[in-house]
């Protein structure tokens, strides 16, 4: 297969990494960008270096369950799902609601899996939606918790306003680099994971000190992509979510986006997995969970101390429908897509 072919089917999954950089941008940097306290360019830098980050060296954990789910080995089915994934995510972002990637990736698996007859692996899909319920709930709870020991903390302890003002700013910019971090190692497999099992790469070995792994050259792309999404078409997620679901102190913004990055970073952390594994305490499997949730669930979660007030129940239910349609659509494009390919333009998918 020629490098022009190669390069083609991959665009697919650059579409996607755009779409998802659009989209997630919000999940990060919303609340911090809403409340004023950064600005959107240094939002968008800080975040567009750590996902790539995130992306080349803490991706392989959660791509890999997504490789599992649809074995697919070739370049044009891998094409084909990237694509239906990212078009239902752009559909939806383009309406400014916050859509989990995660849904509309294994959407379009499924669609590919339909169109194939192959079968659905019951563990893969049960430890996924297993995830996708428990990641709102962990981050609700956690940020409920945290914000709780913040109140306490401040009034034992007294921080001058100017001060307090100044220490949650900078807060702000390390967790949002930490949350960038954490989506792109969780997120990069709904990205790129399509294409792990068809990669056209080979390893680099840079200097006979870091070989740069095949994958790693995948998911490289796909977080570049993901930048350029950040800078080109975040903005509309991010009014969504940094001013329309509830009104955030810039406090009370630190602890949503912290509570969002923790979740995910468990859910992507190989290393976090063994060592609780080698303490014998319980892990959470490795797969990509929605962003998006996890925010969402840590903003219900401060508006639940606030006994409900203040929570915008319009938009709440936007974002509910985005969740809802995104995989229905991936699904139903997924299996047309794949029609078309293989008997018009005689493409093994």
């Amino acid at each position: 297969m020629n490098n022009a072919l190669i390069l083609f089917y991959l665009t697919s999954g650059m579409f996607m990494g755009w779409s998802l950089g659009a989209n997630q941008m919000g999940n990060i940097f919303g609340a911090a960008v809403g409340t004023q306290m950064v600005s959107f360019r240094t939002a968008a830098i800080i975040a567009s270096i750590f996902f790539i980050i995130g992306s080349v060296f803490g991706g392989g954990g959660a791509a890999a369950t997504v490789g599992k789910l649809g074995d697919i080995k070739e370049l044009a089915g891998a094409f084909v799902a990237a694509l239906a994934a990212a078009l239902s995510v752009f559909l939806v972002t383009k309406a400014g609601v916050p859509v989990s990637t995660t849904q509309a990736t294994v959407g379009s698996i499924i669609g590919w899996s339909l169109f194939k007859g192959a079968p659905i692996d019951p563990e893969i899909i049960s430890k996924i939606v297993l995830a996708w319920v428990m990641s709102p709930l962990l981050s609700g709870v956690f940020a409920m918790c945290l914000m709780t020991f913040v109140k306490w903390y401040l009034r034992r302890f007294p921080i001058p306003l100017l001060k307090l003002d100044t220490y949650v700013r900078m807060a702000l910019i390390v967790t949002g680099a930490f949350g960038a971090y954490s989506s792109g190692a969780n997120n990069i497999g709904n990205v790129m994971g399509v294409f792990v099992n068809a990669s056209p790469f080979k390893d680099i070995n840079i200097f006979n000190v870091y070989t740069l792994s095949s994958v790693q050259q995948l998911f490289l792309v796909g977080g570049i992509a993901i930048a350029v999404g950040i800078f080109t078409y975040s903005y509309k997620t991010i009014a969504t979510v940094g001013k329309n679901l509830l009104d955030l102190t810039p406090l009370s913004a630190w602890v949503v986006v912290t509570a969002h990055s923790v979740v995910l970073f468990v859910f992507a952390s190989r290393s976090l997995k063994d060592f609780l594994e080698s303490m014998g305490l319980p892990s959470l499997p490795l797969v990509p969970v929605s962003s998006s949730e996890a925010i969402i669930g840590a903003i219900v979660g401060i508006a639940l101390l606030r006994k409900g007030r203040g929570l915008k129940w319009k938009s709440l239910k936007k974002v509910a429908y985005g969740w809802l349609t995104s995989p229905i659509i991936s699904i139903s494009v997924s299996f047309i897509m794949m029609f078309v390919m293989q008997n018009l333009f005689n493409q093994k998918v």
